[in-house]
């Protein structure tokens, strides 16, 4: 019989897709008091695989990663799901989101996104929240898989989050203070 435990902790990664630069400042600032310390945030990378979310928020759009400090029990994912909904309704102006906000985990062997968007390769958490399976760590990088999203697949987001996953990793190595 195995023997269930529960798997490491993971690092909160957030997707902000955004057209202001201050909407984006608003976001991370809200990210930052409820769900902790921000340890670094991306340079914007263009959103321009889909026009899903223009007539909405308007164009050009940009997304940015935010990485909080602290890792996280895995099973926050669908809590801060709801939390991202919520900053994105204080954020909206005349029922239009200014900011789309998508919660994932960063974990050394994928990155696992939440999403209110049901879909045959997703998990149901609760509350109508799932979770999108959405890189994998294989041979030294993170990989997509045929449902990933096409920026998610690209190799400069995939090398940005490589790099996330090695910081997590050599932060991990280094004795902490009191050590010896």
């Amino acid at each position: 019989m195995s023997q269930r435990s529960s798997p490491a902790p993971a690092r909160l990664l957030f997707s902000v897709i955004y057209r202001e630069e201050e909407d984006f400042e608003k976001a991370l600032r809200r990210i930052a008091g409820r769900m902790g310390e921000v340890a670094c945030t991306s340079e914007p990378f263009p959103f321009d695989r889909t026009e899903y979310y223009n007539r909405e928020m308007g164009t050009p759009l940009v997304r940015r990663f935010v990485v909080t400090n602290d890792p996280v029990s895995r099973d926050v994912l669908a809590t801060v799901k709801l939390l991202a909904e919520t900053i994105e309704q204080e954020l909206s102006v005349g029922g239009k989101r200014t900011v789309n906000i998508d919660p994932g985990l960063l974990a050394e062997e994928n990155v696992v996104l939440a999403t209110g968007k049901n879909y045959s390769h997703r998990i149901y958490l609760r509350d109508g929240v799932f979770a999108d399976l959405t890189l994998v760590f294989e041979k030294g990088e993170y990989r997509p898989l045929p449902w990933t999203y096409p920026d998610y697949a690209s190799p400069a987001i995939r090398d940005f989050l490589g790099g996330l996953r090695r910081g997590n990793r050599e932060a991990r190595r280094r004795p902490t203070k009191g050590d010896s």
